[in-house]
């Protein structure tokens, strides 16, 4: 009999081999769109068409304050949302969100709303958690709980990447005294939750360290003002008996080592355009580290069916050795990929990721 997503993927994390490799992925809104054009049929979504195995349940972890709507057109709409940030994003296109103003300019700002960290049961919507617990239970699910590492939260919605940047080096206390702060209402809100008797397989946390050419510090800034948080929350789900995935977009090549001592177990989605190599880290690490991704999205949007399933056959079969491999994009699904192109990747993966 086959597996059920949360005996393969618990299998696959301590590195044994299922029955197949998992599957995993986030198409973009605008992707689903086209998708709904090219056959993928009205109603259903795409996590139920392709059977993506990991569910995720997750709490506010913004600064909760009052979202406002600042301006909106046919084009576009500007919003500052709950954590402050001023953010324009178009409604007819896929873009990134552009970020016009942050909230945390300063420590004195800081200092008035770090308070609004702190962990709470009232950042849970506990009705709707528990229905997404049961449906994920009832489907045969691996559920993730999800939140922040961090570094992201402070960096893209809090204080604005150039900011951030300055503080590391110039004010590294303060920096420290933010991720730690995230670090402490993570930890707290899973202690919460879990306390409540909601069961989750694993973490599943998000931390984007890289860019296209590397990490957006040194190692040793790394070691001296993240690592400490990272270390503390792995080291609290570790304590209740659940491994952690860490998504991290970008190049973090460098410090890999670093996240697998910290407590990582599994890390997405490996970005191949940014220079990640799911078979060279598979030498290096696959014994210690689940991998999650690598498999180049720009290869599915060409749209060649061949190259397609050339690709996933060099990778997945090498991959999938020894378990430690989930299948997915090295992002997310953009929409220059068509519905076929996606359906041939997603049947050559379960192809060549079978272990019968």
């Amino acid at each position: 009999m086959a597996m059920t997503s949360r005996e393969r993927i618990s299998l696959t994390l301590r590195h044994k081999e299922p029955d197949r490799i998992a599957n995993y992925d986030s198409p973009w809104g605008t992707t689903i769109r086209r998708w709904r054009t090219e056959g993928l049929p009205e109603g259903v979504a795409p996590a139920d068409y392709f059977n993506y195995e990991i569910a995720t349940v997750s709490f506010d972890g913004t600064l909760r304050l009052e979202p406002e709507l600042v301006e909106e057109t046919d084009d576009y709409v500007i919003r500052r949302d709950a954590s402050g940030t001023l953010t324009k994003n178009w409604k007819n296109q896929a873009s990134t969100p552009e970020f016009i103003d942050f909230l945390l300019k300063d420590r004195a700002i800081w200092d008035e709303h770090k308070e609004r960290f702190q962990p709470a049961r009232d950042r849970v919507d506990w009705e709707k958690m528990r229905e997404q617990v049961r449906v994920a239970r009832e489907k045969g699910k691996f559920l993730c709980l999800g939140g922040s590492f961090g570094f992201q939260l402070i960096f893209s919605r809090m204080v604005g990447p150039e900011k951030t940047m300055y503080v590391m080096a110039d004010d590294p206390e303060w920096a420290k005294e933010m991720f730690d702060a995230v670090a402490n209402m993570t930890i707290g809100m899973a202690e919460i939750i879990l306390d409540e008797g909601i069961e989750v397989d694993a973490g599943h946390f998000s931390d984007d360290l890289g860019y296209r050419n590397g990490t957006f510090f040194s190692p040793r800034m790394y070691r001296e003002l993240i690592f400490p948080a990272h270390k503390r929350i792995c080291d609290f789900m570790k304590g209740r008996g659940l491994p952690v995935i860490l998504h991290c977009c970008g190049n973090a090549s460098e410090i890999v080592p670093d996240l697998i001592e910290a407590g990582i177990v599994g890390l997405n989605p490996l970005e191949v355009k940014a220079g990640m190599d799911l078979l060279e880290m598979k030498k290096k690490y696959g014994d210690v580290l689940t991998l999650i991704g690598g498999i180049d999205v720009r290869t599915w949007a060409r749209g060649d069916l061949k190259e397609i399933e050339e690709e996933i056959r060099l990778k997945v079969s090498a991959a999938k050795q020894g378990g430690g491999y989930i299948f997915h994009s090295d992002h997310s699904i953009p929409d220059n990929v068509s519905f076929a192109a996606y359906e041939k990747a997603v049947e050559c993966a379960m192809k060549y990721g079978s272990y019968n």
